[in-house]
């Protein structure tokens, strides 16, 4: 397991026809790698994220329980086909195009519980919760059905809470430290799909 890359972005207009009442809302959704395999440069991380990532609403994103959110690479294969498919374009996304801080490899939502350990290179962090996506990363994949499709398919990542800050950088190894295991980012989605009014995700 590790760390493939890092990634950031800044806020700013996220434009679209993915919600009824807005044509453009501020969102940081949009990461760039800072820090990946070919060039691995060190970045600074501290308890509330990544130094120089922004986000737009602190009530879903963000902030000391939300502070960094991880996805793995193993799913981008996933939507690479689906919007090709949907969208009839040649799709290949980047590491960092479904919003993530953290592309991880060798760790899938089946096997990670919340308050699981993640240790990461030196520094060491908690699993919080599972991402739950909404009519901006619709709008950022360019695809209405982009919500609906992370939530049936169960490929949301999760969120990470920081115990210790310094410095990460891409290739760094990842340890699971098992907690209670009573809930798996999986379980929880599954919840989420069975209970929650899921009119919102592709509206």
């Amino acid at each position: 397991m590790r760390l493939l890359s890092i990634s950031t972005g800044k806020v700013m207009p996220l434009f679209g026809n993915h919600h009824p009442d807005y044509k453009s809302v501020a969102s940081a959704i949009r990461k760039k790698s800072t820090s990946d395999l070919e060039n691995p440069l060190p970045v600074e991380i501290h308890s509330l994220g990544i130094k120089g990532d922004e986000q737009a609403d602190l009530s879903v994103h963000g902030g000391i329980e939300k502070a960094i959110y991880a996805y793995p690479a193993e799913h981008y294969a996933f939507w690479n086909e689906l919007l090709s498919r949907e969208t009839r374009k040649p799709t290949l996304l980047k590491h960092g195009a479904i919003g993530e801080n953290f592309t991880i490899e060798g760790l899938l939502e089946t096997e990670v519980f919340i308050g699981d350990k993640l240790l990461i290179g030196d520094l060491e962090f908690v699993v919080v919760k599972l991402r739950e996506p909404c009519f901006k990363f619709n709008a950022t994949l360019g695809y209405k059905g982009a919500s609906k499709a992370m939530v049936q398919s169960g490929f949301c990542g999760w969120y990470l809470r920081v115990l210790k800050t310094g410095t990460l950088a891409a290739g760094a190894q990842i340890t699971l430290i098992p907690g209670a295991r009573d809930t798996s980012i999986a379980e929880q989605n599954r919840n989420l799909l069975q209970h929650r009014n899921q009119q919102d995700l592709w509206e």
